[in-house]
């Protein structure tokens, strides 16, 4: 028994031993965990865990963890960090009942970055029979400088964004005003609506719906439609109506309209898509953004950036500042674009479907850039109803199609590059002549029934001269042929064939065919006069023939002012050879297929070119017809048009036709 006995009191002395050398809860320790948790915004765990009881007396569960979660998601908190050191110098705590720490809170936010220094004061006390150290919790811990009662407020100053002028500081996208029209529920006669719809272009349905929304009261404004500020006379006759008002609002403008809406684009509200992309970016629901054209290609330096201000309302109704980020006002920025030679362009071609493009040869400058037919950007800047908008946007002619920007088939306007292509491979021979007799001709039966035709039979012996003045298949075939797929390919894309157009303002690239390779020889025969599967945009050819005039050196196109010029492409042909090519474009003309084209005071140069769209040889289809011109006596710009459906109108005689009516007035 007595042994019992001594053995339960060694048993006990040694409990009290193990328990006496157990560390005890130090608060530097604590916070370090209390920190750890704020780091990963476990707001959770850290008010149930670690907060003082006098700090939960004092603010709810709800108070510390759904305000905090709540105002970081509004200030769009990210990187939250909070650094705390602990002391070097051991401290004896035991007899403490309070510590006190230095931790850093840093955090970005939308109106830019915060970081504060702030003091912790952890309380000891005892919890379950058992003694710790627990964070006297601050409202501060959220954001600097912040009480019990402090209401966080958040203001967006909008960025003033960037306008848009052409190389003589014409407006092409201003900010303006516009007249926003709105209703007045509990003053306006239903009677009037049909009157209104008239009035407004919209349908009675589209306007009872904005009514119907579920915010608006009898007495709200509810705008309905805006109105450019030219409309000044039919806003006057709206207002006349019962319950109708307007007011002037701020809208995006372009003056020039139809004549450059293909390369302005147009300012128009964010969708969810585009929300989901960029909202890392600073955009909401409410952004304005570029759609299309200009504004959507140079939206960066366009935006500029809203200016945002977090600050808090305190009791009395003092403001503190708690971040700031100025507003940047948008770029302006200019265009290599004359407009008003665009306006003119556009006016010829505006009955028409297709494109053009007018491109300084020496610089590489975009003078003019025209898609027909075209819209209005100002209506879609404004809001257009979607009745409206449906019918552009099933129009057959495709008015929002950007004519430009696409490759098409470049008929007979690719022989004069399959001519500089030949030239300086050194396979083709300008003096040398082919004896070609009737309007059809193959290679041999190996072709099958296929033949290669040409439009004219007067000349049977075709030298690079005769083979170009009336556009001469077969002569092209053969010269293509001679020449070979490798160097016809090779020279194709010293061209720049097969690799992105060097262009701020996206172009499609062209394509030698729809593999790049050349396999068979019809194809290559088709290829060198420009139909089988190669593709050019009226760009790249433009400034394509800007290289075969300037002495082979081909310049990169460029739309911005302030981009540097360059060379793209270079010894596509040596002067001599240029100067021959020159010659023999004025031919075409002055003596050859494009007639039509000459205007008095000018000496217009230039090749025609249709390239045929249908499904086999034998049938007819769509023609799209091409003259591609500048005037040798003052070469300031090449002119690339292309028009659609030309098959019942001349064929690319038509397209001669309205370049000349341009030239004419120019």
């Amino acid at each position: 028994m007595l042994k019992k006995l001594f053995l339960l009191s060694l048993v006990a002395a040694a409990g009290m031993l193990i328990a006496g050398c157990q560390e005890k809860a130090q608060p530097d320790d604590r916070l370090k965990e209390y920190v750890d948790l704020w780091n990963d915004k476990k707001f959770d765990k850290m008010y149930d865990a670690y907060l003082s009881t006098s700090a939960k007396e004092t603010y709810k569960k709800e108070d510390v963890v759904k305000r905090t979660n709540d105002i970081y998601e509004d200030l769009a908190v990210k990187d939250l960090k909070v650094k705390f050191k602990k002391p070097k110098d051991e401290k004896e705590w035991d007899k403490e009942k309070e510590a006190e720490f230095p931790v850093t809170i840093s955090m970005n936010t939308l109106a830019g970055e915060v970081s504060y220094d702030e003091t912790v004061t952890l309380k000891k006390q005892k919890k379950d029979d058992e003694e710790n150290w627990f964070v006297d919790w601050d409202p501060s811990f959220i954001l600097p400088d912040m009480e019990e009662g402090d209401k966080v407020g958040v203001e967006s100053i909008p960025a003033k964004r960037g306008e848009i002028y052409d190389r003589n500081e014409n407006p092409l996208a201003i900010n303006g005003e516009a007249f926003q029209i709105g209703i007045v529920p509990g003053e306006f006669n239903e009677s009037e609506l049909k009157k209104l719809s008239s009035l407004l272009e919209m349908s009675p349905e589209a306007i009872q719906k904005e009514l119907g929304q579920s915010w608006v009261k009898p007495e709200y404004f509810v705008p309905i439609k805006k109105l450019p500020i030219s409309e000044r006379p039919l806003a006057l006759d709206i207002i006349d109506l019962p319950g109708l008002y307007s007011k002037r609002v701020e809208a995006r403008q372009y003056p020039y309209g139809e004549a450059t809406a293909h390369i302005t684009g147009y300012l128009g509200k964010i969708n969810a898509e585009k929300l989901e992309k960029l909202k890392d970016k600073g955009y909401t629901a409410q952004s304005l953004l570029g759609i299309s054209g200009a504004e959507e290609v140079y939206e960066e330096k366009l935006r500029g950036q809203s200016g945002q201000r977090i600050y808090l309302t305190k009791v009395n109704g003092e403001e503190t500042p708690v971040a700031e980020q100025e507003v940047k006002d948008g770029e302006n920025i200019s265009l290599t674009l004359d407009a008003e030679m665009q306006k003119k362009l556009y006016d010829q071609m505006k009955d028409e479907v297709g494109t053009a493009a007018a491109v300084d040869p020496k610089t590489g400058e975009a003078l003019a850039l025209v898609s027909v037919p075209s819209y209005d950007p100002n209506e879609f800047a404004l809001g257009m109803a979607g009745d409206k908008y449906d019918k552009i946007y099933n129009d057959p002619d495709k008015p929002l199609r950007n004519r430009f920007y696409q490759t098409y088939s470049p008929g007979s306007a690719m022989k004069a590059i399959t001519a500089s292509v030949g030239l300086k491979s050194g396979k083709l021979d300008p003096n040398k002549t082919f004896d070609i007799k009737g309007k059809r001709w193959q290679k041999d039966e190996s072709w099958g029934g296929y033949q290669v035709v040409r439009v004219f039979d007067n000349d049977s012996v075709v030298d690079l001269e005769s083979g170009l003045k009336y556009s001469d298949n077969i002569y092209f075939a053969r010269v293509g042929l001679e020449m070979g797929a490798e160097a016809f390919i090779k020279g194709l894309k010293d061209f720049g064939f097969g690799e992105e157009i060097p262009m701020s303002y996206p172009i499609e690239k062209s394509q030698i065919s729809n593999d790049g390779k050349i396999s068979k020889e019809i194809q290559l025969a088709d290829s060198a006069f420009g139909q089988g599967e190669v593709l050019m945009s009226v760009v790249h050819l433009a400034s394509a023939y800007g290289g075969i005039i300037n002495d082979g050196t081909m310049m990169k196109p460029v739309l911005l002012k302030d981009e540097e010029q360059g060379v793209w492409k270079k010894d596509l042909l040596t002067p001599q050879q240029s100067q021959l090519m020159r010659t023999n474009l004025r031919k075409v003309v002055s003596e050859g297929i494009a007639g039509k084209a000459q205007v008095s005071g000018k000496e217009i140069a230039g090749k025609t070119g249709t390239a045929e769209i249908k499904a086999e040889q034998g049938t007819k289809g769509k023609e799209n017809g091409w003259f591609v011109s500048y005037d040798q006596k003052n070469p300031e710009f090449i002119l690339a048009m292309m028009l659609e459906g030309v098959e019942d109108r001349g064929g690319s005689t038509h397209t001669v036709q309205v370049a000349q009516k341009f030239y004419s007035n120019y």
